[in-house]
């Protein structure tokens, strides 16, 4: 289960500075609430491409806690700013008009690293952009808010990224364990590793860097690259 870092309905609510609300801010702030409330829906999409993975599952599912939250409070401050504006029915509106595939099986972005690195990016710049509505505004709850939410992203980046570098660790030893069981059944390991670059080349490239090594092979006499 989640631990909340702070709680929404702990906040000083009476304490709203009407005379200090920027009406040109406050469209901006209805919108980031519908986008994080909404997070269940992306944390079930997650949840099926990461479907064999419970610790991510896990992880996946405290986040939408947070960013649930983070829409519960922009709302609430969305309607004190604008009375006329009711949270619940504009989350209605928007869930009605916005769906993603939730028995999407595999990654759009193409891989499991290509989704935690989207992810990245998501929560590197959100952080930012609440840390700077918080820099800029000048009512004192919204601020606080902002800032909140701002230390929850970061902490969300950082927690993938160390996500991702134990996943490339644990790949790394999975590789050694291949390439030891490769030298234990008699191939050339060295060789193994330059095919696999080679490999991984561009065609063109590879086909560009024979034809240099062949002809500097030739002016020196050299057969092997022929």
């Amino acid at each position: 289960m989640a631990r909340l870092h702070w709680r929404q309905e702990e906040l000083p609510w009476d304490q709203i500075d009407h005379s200090k609300i920027d009406p040109e801010l406050v469209p901006l702030i209805k919108a980031a609430a519908l986008v994080e409330f909404n997070a269940n829906d992306y944390t079930a999409y997650l949840c099926n491409v990461f479907r064999d993975d419970p610790e991510f599952r896990q992880a996946a599912e405290d986040w939408a806690i947070e960013e649930v939250q983070h829409g519960v409070a922009l709302g609430r401050w969305a309607e004190a700013a604008d009375p006329g504006w009711n949270f619940e029915a504009a989350v209605a509106r928007f869930r009605a008009g916005y769906r993603i595939d939730l028995d999407q099986q595999a990654s759009i972005r193409g891989s499991r690293p290509g989704e935690l690195i989207a992810r990245c990016m998501v929560e590197t710049g959100t952080s930012s952009y609440y840390a700077a509505i918080g820099d800029s505004c000048e009512e004192p709850l919204l601020k606080r808010i902002c800032r909140l939410i701002a230390a929850d992203e970061l902490r969300q980046f950082v927690e993938r990224i160390e996500r991702m570098q134990d996943e490339i660790n644990t790949a790394r030893l999975d590789l050694k364990e291949v390439y030891t069981e490769a030298k234990g059944r008699g191939y050339d390991v060295k060789a193994l590793r330059r095919i696999v670059r080679t490999r991984a080349k561009d065609q063109e490239k590879l086909a560009e860097e024979a034809a240099i090594l062949e002809l500097y092979g030739a002016a020196l006499g050299l057969g092997i690259f022929a």
